[in-house]
């Protein structure tokens, strides 16, 4: 029984392990590229599956308009209870009747004469046939009292106005936006992956730095140390040293935070648990790849234009508005449908009347003019015109933002190479100046001072070439973002 119970449990403990490790793509410790994060980021964001749905939506839309050419076939039945039946007569009759005259030649009414003068007998004021037709109020009583009913009726649009053509296309431009709104939405998740990628990578850089710096203070202190003992140096020196030593201590403490907190922004980024332990494939690596193409000094811009997402969002936005348009003016117009229809009902009074189902089938046309409608179909034409004009200006003003925003990322991206090189330039400077400092401190030609100096001015080129390796990608990604360029393979979550 022992035993059966531990199998038990290692069973549990497995299927809940593997229950964990579905969860999430990535394995513990792996090494992850930029390609891989961003392929996690655009399979596991919300809001792109959200946008993806919105595609569905839009085209299920399309596909509703598309039905509105086609005819409709409806069905419409019920049933009814009635109190009281139906009697076309009050009570029993009685009808005269005529026979046929030979003389005349026509029917005349026989009544009832007076023997001697031969007239017909008069009661109040009307003669009295001699023979009636008896009619009894039964014969035409109905018992309606249960009364089952129903049409199919078949319409087929012939004439609409303009307005099924128009829908058509207004869904048709929907679900081309959807899908733009969805690749700009793409785009910008890339970007936001990237920036959290290299965010990590810079404060994998800079935790290197922080250590390398410490490693050279803590030398610094100990040297020092070794001449205070020596007496070529006062403790005024060494306590310079460890208050410097402390501070770049507590800098490293906060760089190791900052990698941490950064490595789960870009884990929830990608979709990961933000727990998760990985490594990036460009932490450890000794270059970083600058810009994709070269950084040119003006662009083509209807060509971005026509690349931007988000514009071709707002031309859609412009032609829908202008279907609305004719949407409007359908109202004004007549509409023309042909209507075909079988009802049937029980009873029916096809025959007489049966208790039994029996119908007809009908077939005609049906046209609805418009005439007075106190100018709203008017002013609701007018309305669409203004929301078009309003939504050309939206677009226009668009495009002005954009000609902005492109100048500003290319500039951006060419002080970016420029500050690049530079802090190469710089940082063999400094490397140079901390070897000469450093060498200087061992002839007694310089002092601690002087050394401090050389390892902070050193710890600062370092870490700016750094940021600008990071700020050339950067803004390289941000440039090709801003171009319509940034090639992004969103998928559609089904």
């Amino acid at each position: 029984m022992a035993t059966r119970r531990f199998f038990l449990a290692l069973l549990g403990l497995w299927a809940f392990g593997t229950a964990i490790a579905q969860t999430s793509d990535v394995a513990e410790g792996s090494v992850l590229s930029l390609e891989q994060c961003r392929e996690m980021a655009l399979k596991n964001n919300k809001n792109l599956r959200r946008s993806a749905q919105q595609i569905k939506v839009a085209g299920y839309e399309k596909d509703q308009a598309f039905a509105a050419y086609l005819p409709a076939l409806d069905f419409a039945g019920g049933y009814m209870y009635n109190q009281k039946g139906v009697s076309v007569l009050g009570s029993d009759q009685l009808l005269p009747i005529k026979t046929f005259d030979l003389e005349k030649k026509g029917y005349e009414f026989n009544f009832v004469k007076n023997p001697v003068t031969g007239e017909p007998v008069m009661v109040d004021g009307k003669p009295i046939p001699e023979e009636v037709a008896f009619l009894p109020k039964e014969a035409l009583s109905y018992d309606l009292h249960n009364v089952f009913f129903g049409a199919v009726t078949l319409t087929q649009p012939i004439f609409m106005g303009g307005k099924i053509v128009a829908m058509n296309k207004i869904t048709g431009y929907a679900e081309n936006l959807a899908r733009a709104m969805h690749d700009n939405a793409a785009q910008d998740v890339v970007y936001a992956v990237d920036a959290a990628y290299w965010q990590v990578v810079s404060l994998k850089a800079k935790q290197k730095l922080a250590v390398s710096y410490v490693n050279l203070l803590d030398t610094l202190s100990h040297n020092v140390s070794l001449m205070v003992k020596e007496g070529v140096a006062i403790k005024r020196d060494q306590l310079t040293v460890d208050v410097k030593l402390n501070s770049a201590q507590i800098d490293l403490t906060k760089v190791d935070n900052g990698l941490v907190l950064s490595r789960m922004a870009l884990a929830q980024v990608c979709g990961m648990p933000v727990h998760t332990v990985f490594t990036l494939a460009d932490e450890d690596a000794a270059t970083i790849a600058g810009a994709s193409a070269p950084i040119a000094g003006s662009y083509n811009m209807e060509e971005v234009y026509s690349s931007r997402d988000d514009l071709r969002a707002l031309e859609l936005g412009v032609k829908i508005y202008k279907e609305k348009e004719n949407v409007a003016r359908a109202s004004m117009m007549p509409n023309l449908a042909l209507v075909g229809s079988y009802s049937f009902s029980n009873p029916n009074m096809f025959d007489g009347f049966q208790k039994k189902f029996s119908g007809m089938f009908s077939v005609g046309a049906m046209l609805t003019v418009p005439i007075w409608h106190w100018g709203g179909n008017y002013n609701k034409l007018r309305a669409a015109k203004a929301q078009t004009v309003a939504a050309r200006l939206e677009l226009d003003n668009a495009k002005d933002l954009v000609d902005l925003q492109v100048n500003q990322a290319s500039f951006k991206a060419q002080e970016a190479v420029k500050t690049f090189n530079m802090t190469e330039t710089n940082l063999a400077k400094a490397d140079e100046n901390l070897r000469c400092a450093t060498l200087g401190f061992r002839d007694g030609v310089m002092t601690v001072d002087n050394v401090m100096e050389a390892q902070t001015a050193w710890l600062k080129a370092h870490s700016e070439n750094v940021d600008a390796r990071i700020d050339v990608y950067l803004c390289d990604v941000y440039l090709n973002k801003v171009l319509g360029r940034l090639d992004v393979s969103a998928p559609v979550v089904k």
